[in-house]
């Protein structure tokens, strides 16, 4: 689930910082943002620049910042589809040119600092002086360490293998998911979950020091540390996202509640109270899934009352004889069936749908726009299941994102926000839906009766919600220094509790470095992003299921041949970030605020039957 992957392992992805008055002046009212803060700091009198001026400074930085994200994009796509000494090496001095080249443009435009300008060259000075996820310090030897301590950490994790008793050889991440998906056997399903946690180890010196060397290149661009900028990129102060995204949390968290009593109800059922306890996190192992994000491969587990009998999608796809591209083929049909273009030729050729056989890659799943133009690609290692079906779903959303954009000038050509990335693929992804599958013909008939489906789905999106959260929040605590190093483990765990409701088996001790074992981590992708996503795609789908006219309940709907909706969201796409999200947002669904109701709205049958089976039953924490 990434949106422009590449940029952001570089840690350069463009981001929003803009006060809550947009581009124009901040209204005395709002507070400075960090974008003011390094404004005020260096700041002069606008007689000593001119307008003139700065449309021929940006004149020259667009297309110099094109040329080197464009380098450093394909240096990256090479470095993560063959794992080599050199091609890290060789990304890492991509990265590196990056960090200096913004860095360096972003104090010269200081000068304009107080000036006033139209708009748009506003907005892209403004976007330019916060728009490095990882600012690298000005000394060039530590520009130099964290550009290689960045691009070696997601080497590890591309690396990392599993080996145990219970396997004749040592295996990837894919194969170890595998047996988390479908083994119910306690003491392997713990064997691996230990083991793939192993693989994080090494990086934890390397990880402390990264946050030293990317907090001293955030002060110097006058952010306190690294979180205040990656909170400084949704028109409002760090402290108002915060409060927002626990705002969201706290609408959605009585959903997930019942759902996390259900589920221990049905493991206690399944492994025993003695592993199982009322009353306590759920042991994270069990969950099918390595870091307990999603619980959908638990649905032979969780299926509710006699709908257990559910469509074997897997099999279907097989019996059909569907590939990993003809995978992708059926994505692009969805996109295609909206009225939106087919994807070019190069898109074929250059992407990668197999894990080779023949060298080290990274496999997690990622949209790449290596040209920033037409250049689109997937990094995949596609297994033919439903996860997968859905996963090449949302990632093409991100595809057809970055090619809509693409007319943009360069300091625009990114989502509203993160989360628009995300969410725009997820609410293609809702609409893979059993009436879908069956005008594809991937189905007989519409599929499984009653609430089979919504718990599928529940068990993916309301299962994930809190862990949305927990990644940003302890990243957020270490760049800030309430988190030490020496209690990395520690506050993991405590945040995963408090959240999620989940727990080791047994303690994890400060020798290990359990965040990361979670490939954005040590990628230094931000994740918060996936929470809003969560959030915003069933806003998208609420809206989007009301044009078309849908009648019953909204999980139902699928928005699949509906062209009206494909011109609403072209016309979202084409934004790019020239606008702030809020309109972004009105242009997609007519309203300017997250509303987390639509989330509730789409599970409302599942969650009047989720409080029934929890009658009686010791729900909590």
């Amino acid at each position: 689930m990434l949106a422009r992957l590449a940029r952001l392992l570089a840690g350069s992805t463009l981001i929003l910082g803009l006060g809550c008055g947009g581009p124009q002046q901040v209204p005395p009212e709002c507070p400075p943002t960090a974008t003011e803060r390094v404004e005020k700091k260096g700041a002069k009198t606008p007689g000593s620049a001119t307008v003139a001026d700065a449309e021929a400074f940006l004149k020259q930085v667009e297309p110099e910042l094109l040329e080197l994200w464009v380098a450093r994009e394909r240096a990256s796509w090479v470095k993560s589809t063959f794992i080599t000494h050199d091609t890290e090496l060789i990304a890492a001095k991509a990265d590196e040119a990056v960090m200096e080249a913004v860095a360096r443009r972003a104090a010269e435009a200081t000068r304009f600092d107080g000036l006033k300008l139209p708009a748009e060259l506003r907005r892209k000075l403004d976007l330019l002086k916060v728009s490095l996820s990882l600012p690298a310090p000005r000394d060039p030897k530590k520009r130099a360490e964290l550009a290689r301590i960045a691009n070696g950490m997601e080497s590890v994790y591309g690396r990392g293998k599993v080996c145990t008793k219970y396997s004749e050889k040592c295996l990837t991440l894919d194969e170890v998911s595998e047996i988390l998906a479908k083994s119910r056997n306690e003491p392997e399903l713990l064997a691996v979950w230990e083991g793939w946690h192993k693989i994080a180890v090494p990086m934890r010196g390397d990880y402390a020091r990264y946050v030293e060397l990317a907090n001293e290149g955030a002060r110097g661009l006058g952010f306190k540390n690294l979180g205040e900028i990656w909170k400084g990129r949704y028109d409002m102060s760090g402290d108002a996202f915060e409060a927002e995204v626990d705002r969201l949390w706290e609408q959605v968290r009585p959903l997930y509640q019942d759902l996390h009593c259900f589920a221990r109800s049905r493991l206690q059922a399944k492994y025993g109270k003695k592993k199982v306890k009322d009353g306590a996190p759920i042991p994270a192992h069990l969950l099918g899934n390595m870091w307990a994000q999603e619980w959908s491969n638990l649905m032979d587990l969780f299926a509710p009352g006699k709908d257990a009998a559910a469509v074997n999608f897997e099999g279907a796809l097989k019996e059909k004889g569907v590939d990993p591209v003809g995978m992708v083929k059926y994505g692009e049909g969805f996109f295609t069936s909206l009225g939106l273009t087919k994807l070019p030729k190069s898109f074929w050729e250059r992407s990668m749908f197999k894990r080779p056989m023949d060298r080290e890659v990274v496999c997690h799943a990622s949209a790449w726009d290596i040209d920033f133009e037409a250049d689109l690609r997937i990094k995949m290692c596609i297994k033919v299941n439903e996860e997968d079906f859905t996963t090449i779903h949302h990632e093409l959303g991100h595809n057809y994102y970055q090619y809509y954009y693409r007319h943009q000038p360069a300091l625009f050509r990114d989502s509203a926000n993160d989360g628009f990335h995300e969410a725009l693929g997820d609410v293609i992804a809702l609409s893979v839906t059993p009436s879908y599958l069956t005008k594809v013909g991937l189905l007989k008939k519409e599929g499984a009766p009653g609430l089979t489906p919504l718990m599928n789905r529940a068990l993916e999106k309301v299962a994930f919600l809190p862990f949305g959260l927990v990644v940003d929040k302890w990243r957020w605590d270490v760049f800030a220094g309430k988190t030490r190093p020496s209690d990395y483990n520690r506050a993991w765990w405590e945040l995963r509790r408090k959240y999620q409701g989940v727990a080791p088996q047994k303690a994890r001790g400060e020798e290990l470095f359990d965040p990361g074992a979670k490939y954005h981590v040590p990628a230094n992708v931000p994740y918060t992003r996936y929470f809003l996503a969560a959030i915003l795609q069933f806003q998208f789908h609420r809206a989007f299921c009301k044009l078309t006219g849908h009648k019953g309940p909204l999980h139902t709907c699928s928005i699949y041949q509906n062209k009206e909706v494909g011109k609403r969201i072209q016309a979202m796409m084409e934004l790019g970030q020239s606008r702030p999200w809020s309109e972004a947002l009105k242009a997609a669904t007519g309203e300017e605020k997250m509303d987390a109701s639509a989330i509730l709205a789409y599970f409302e049958p599942l969650h009047t039957w989720l409080r029934k089976e929890n009658r009686g039953k010791t729900c909590g924490w």
